[in-house]
């Protein structure tokens, strides 16, 4: 004979789940960072950038909190950044990896592309500066700005970064133009710039001056004879600048994308987090709250 379950009945596991202590985590979410193209190249576009403890990137407000159970396990990917285009040719960047964690994923940011594609930057979190002639890269709605474009076939453009638009190449301007800027925020207990966009390569011959790396970590575009544009800062997420052209024709590698990085800020009070197999973490502590920072790997956090 089967047994109906009375309407008003509520089984010991719900009772026990109602009861469970929740855990309020703020956190900062940064993807991995666009390589810049090779050859008077395009700056990579910075990591997608999200945050519930300030300002998002591409001027999006705090996104909510996460309330989090003790006991669960919850993903976390740190993303890498994307490679710098190689030398020698007419060789674009990468894109950068997504960093997730839990409901929460950042974008890659946008390739950089190179000299005599006339293609446009790459999408991403921030975008990709264009290469020669080349519109910028879009970047994603509340994560990044877009990266600059090309109206000539005399400069690539600036990577963007989470918190500007990459600075846009013109007849022979000189110097490159610079990457976006970056975000600061606060989460750690001290302001930190994050998710700059890398800087457009230029020629050495023309005594040219390469784009700078926007704030944040971006790399600088390459104006030295045998230079590569410079890498993103680690854990920054920030976008590799573009590499530089030499006579007699050469190109020099573009800088590759500095990887992502994943903080959660949360009450001491609350738990204690335990970082699975694959990551690389630590935490530290800014007044009540417990800060951890998680730099690099894939795997689950938990608190107990």
């Amino acid at each position: 004979m089967s047994r109906t379950r009375d309407a008003g009945y509520v089984s010991a596991y719900e009772v026990q789940a109602a009861y469970l202590p929740s855990i309020t985590v703020d956190y900062l979410v940064i993807a991995g960072g666009g390589g810049g193209g090779a050859g008077l190249g395009g700056g990579g576009g910075a990591g997608g950038y999200r945050t519930s403890a300030g300002t998002s990137g591409g001027g999006g407000s705090a996104e909510t909190s996460l309330t989090l159970l003790p006991g669960t396990n919850y993903t976390v990917t740190i993303g890498g950044g994307g490679n710098g285009g190689a030398s020698g040719g007419v060789n674009n960047g990468a894109k950068g990896s997504n960093s997730i964690f839990s409901t929460i994923t950042s974008e890659g940011g946008g390739s950089g592309t190179s000299v005599g594609s006339a293609t446009a930057g790459g999408a991403g979190g921030s975008g990709g500066g264009g290469g020669w002639g080349g519109a910028g890269g879009a970047g994603t709605a509340n994560q990044g700005f877009a990266g600059g474009g090309s109206t000539d076939h005399g400069n690539s453009g600036g990577g963007g970064g989470a918190g500007a638009v990459g600075g846009s190449g013109t007849a022979q301007a000189n110097p490159a133009p610079n990457g976006g800027a970056g975000v600061s925020s606060s989460i750690t207990g001290s302001a930190t710039t994050r998710a700059g966009g890398g800087g457009a390569g230029r020629y050495d011959t023309s005594g040219g001056i390469a784009g700078s790396g926007g704030s944040g970590g971006g790399g600088g575009g390459a104006n030295t004879s045998g230079s590569s544009g410079s890498d993103g800062s680690a854990n920054t997420g920030g976008g590799g600048g573009g590499g530089g052209f030499f006579s007699p024709n050469t190109r020099t590698a573009g800088g590759n994308g500095g990887s992502g990085v994943v903080i959660l800020s949360y009450e001491t009070s609350a738990g204690t987090i335990t970082f699975g197999a694959g990551l690389t973490g630590s935490t530290t502590t800014s007044g009540s709250n417990t800060i951890a920072t998680i730099t690099a790997g894939s795997g689950n956090v938990s608190w107990s």
